[in-house]
């Protein structure tokens, strides 16, 4: 397999038997170094709203209308207890009815329209959350296709999924919530108390009595719920790190019988995110049943206080309506309080990752000993590079290649093949030395304008899920029908897959499993031929065919490379014997290059490997790596 795929985060060989090789607690201690997230350090609410104010500002007209309707059904909210106790006092106990109906039709006034105004009110605001959610959603999607490979390489994939999905939705909650209306209900907390000092300031003071205790309460379980929040989103990536994990690995967990200490795993990580859910409802609902409790306290008071002073009854039922709506905005500034909490923990995340500093590495200096050829399709400088710190897997190589030049890479397995390919598209940036494409630094050009020069066509086609034409034209938004049709004549697959329902529009399902190895083969070579580039890299392209496709596979190879320059990481010898020039390495050092002649002639490393090709009948790269020196 080739290194390109290899680079990623490798699953570690299950035990042949299932068994579960260590103990929970340290396999508990092993996942959690590898999915845990990396602590955060004191954040302010403050600083994370205004990280997401740009991408709520081009939609914060909805936010200012929202705003605006919620001061005017606070303002109708107020109203209403006033209203009852109008009609009680100078209707129903007065005796006149015309006051009666006229403070029903009030009444009722005020309830239709401060619903239909906290309608307008409420999708309005959620608008506004969803299109500014949908572009936060877009930046880091977008954040995520401009890393480097490296960047990868330490990231499980299920995290980076939850920064795009659950971390983002928990955003979307502030919005959906109602979240961001706790200003309106500050206000109307104001509201309230003026109006309840106006009514009975003794009878106001024993209800606001009760506010130092909900504050008190509000203080101590604000940190432990900000906690609470932080550690489900870090079990919300970890399970779905794992998942991703399990699912992708289906096919060695069942062949090594390891169902059993997989399942063992997720208990770990399914309990975790368990406990860290009942800890943020624990305190939810302390939070709810305190101020319930308050409130009610407060409202028996009041009763017991009536039986020493004369207040009139309609005073006593606005009195009581006022009440409840005082703790009403407490409630729910604490729930909300609660709900933002939450929304922080993944704003803290997805803001992490996006402040995630991937400076490319110091190049150290080095005086360059091959001198460039300005005439030449890409040259290697004296470079050097390592995936891991101190561990070089290229030493020292130095070539140039000129252009329409065809050249292949062989050695054992690990001698830094595929890593060329790597540089050269810069899905990783040398250590030292330089690698120049048509007389250019790589480093200094920008990535997509470099890999528009290239095609490559790799050992495991990925086919996206589509049809056929839309794989075939990867990158275009318009796939050109007859660029996609005359790709495929050229590489001789039209007539294999127009027999398929729907021809060039028959679909392709996820990986394109529907198809077999050796027509996602073909696809590839399809694709490099559309793309027209004036340089192919061939990475082990025709390992993984079936007999039915070689003669197809052996005629789109010839195609593909007429008047390109080809790098050609070598599979089959016949490949091999037909390059200008064949680049052997051992231990990510060029150790001999040449004809295959004169490589021959000279008993070296390849002509070892030639011999032992015949031998034992088998592909070049599979020879094992030569042990590391003593």
């Amino acid at each position: 397999m080739s290194e390109l795929q290899t680079s990623k985060p490798r699953q570690s060989v299950p035990d042949a038997r299932g068994r579960k090789r260590r103990s929970a607690g340290a396999t508990e201690a092993a996942l959690r170094a590898f999915h845990e997230e990396s602590s955060l350090g004191a954040t302010y609410d403050l600083r994370l709203m205004k990280r997401l104010w740009p991408f709520v500002k081009p939609y914060s007209v909805y936010l200012w209308l929202s705003l605006g309707l919620g001061v005017i059904t606070a303002v109708l909210a107020l109203v209403r207890p006033y209203i009852m106790r109008f009609a009680i006092d100078e209707g129903a106990l007065a005796k006149n009815s015309d006051k009666l109906l006229l403070g029903g039709v009030l009444f009722a006034g005020a309830i239709i329209a401060e619903q239909l105004l906290n309608f307008v009110q409420v999708y309005t605001v959620q608008i506004s959350g969803a299109r500014s959610m949908a572009d936060l959603r877009r930046e880091v999607f977008s954040f995520l296709h401009g890393r480097r490979l490296a960047f990868f390489d330490r990231q499980p994939v299920g995290r980076l999924v939850t920064r795009v999905t659950n971390d983002v939705d928990a955003i979307l909650e502030l919005f959906a919530s109602g979240a961001l209306n706790s200003a309106i209900d500050l206000l109307k907390l104001v509201g309230i108390v003026g109006v309840m000092l106006s009514l009975d300031w003794r009878l106001s003071l024993i209800g606001f009595a009760a506010a130092p205790l909900v504050a008190i309460l509000v203080m101590l379980v604000r940190r432990k719920s900000r906690e609470a929040f932080r550690a489900i989103r870090a079990k919300t990536a970890q399970m779905n790190a794992n998942m991703n994990e399990q699912v992708s690995g289906m096919a060695v967990v069942q062949a090594f019988g390891r169902e059993r200490a997989a399942g063992e795993e997720f208990d770990t990580i399914n309990a975790a995110y368990r406990d860290a859910n009942i800890a943020s409802i624990k305190y939810e609902a302390i939070q709810d049943a305190a101020i319930e409790m308050v409130a009610a306290i407060c409202l028996a008071s009041i009763v017991v206080s009536l039986g020493y002073r004369e207040v009139s009854f309609g005073t006593v039922v606005a009195f009581n309506g006022y009440l409840m709506m005082f703790f009403e905005p407490i409630s729910a500034l604490a729930q909300r309080y609660t709900l933002l909490q939450n929304a922080m923990a993944g704003a803290e995340r997805v803001f992490g990752l996006l402040d995630t500093d991937e400076a490319d590495a110091p190049v150290r200096a080095r005086t360059s000993e091959y001198p460039p050829r300005d005439d030449s399709a890409f040259t290697f400088e004296n470079v050097d590079f390592e995936y891991k710190t101190g561990v070089l897997a290229l030493h020292d190589v130095s070539f140039s290649v000129r252009p329409g030049e065809k050249i292949a890479v062989v050695g054992p397995t690990g001698a830094g093949k595929t890593t060329l390919a790597s540089l050269l598209l810069r899905l990783y940036d040398v250590t030292s030395g330089r690698v120049r494409v048509l007389g250019q630094d790589v480093a200094t050009l920008d990535r997509k304008s470099l890999r528009r020069r290239f095609a490559v066509v790799p050992q495991d086609v990925f086919l996206f899920p589509g049809t056929i034409a839309s794989n075939v034209a990867l990158g275009d938004i318009e796939p050109d029908r007859e660029r996609i049709e005359e790709a495929l004549r050229r590489v001789d697959a039209y007539d294999l897959f127009m027999r398929r329902p729907g021809g060039l529009d028959a679909r392709v399902d996820e990986r394109g499993e529907n198809f077999s190895a050796g027509e996602r083969q073909l696809i590839a070579f399809a694709r490099a031929l559309y793309r027209d580039a004036p340089i192919i890299v061939l990475d082990e392209a025709t390992a993984n065919i079936d007999s039915q496709t070689e003669s197809r596979i052996q005629h789109a190879l010839e195609e593909l490379m007429k008047g390109r320059t080809a790098l050609i990481i070598a599979h089959r010898l016949s490949t091999v014997k037909s390059a200008d020039r064949i680049l052997c390495f051992k231990r990510g050092m060029l150790v001999e290059q040449g004809t295959h002649e004169e490589l021959l002639r000279a008993g070296g490393l390849y002509a070892k490997l030639h011999r032992l090709h015949f031998a034992r009948g088998e592909d070049l790269h599979s020879i094992p790596p030569a042990a590391p020196a003593e």
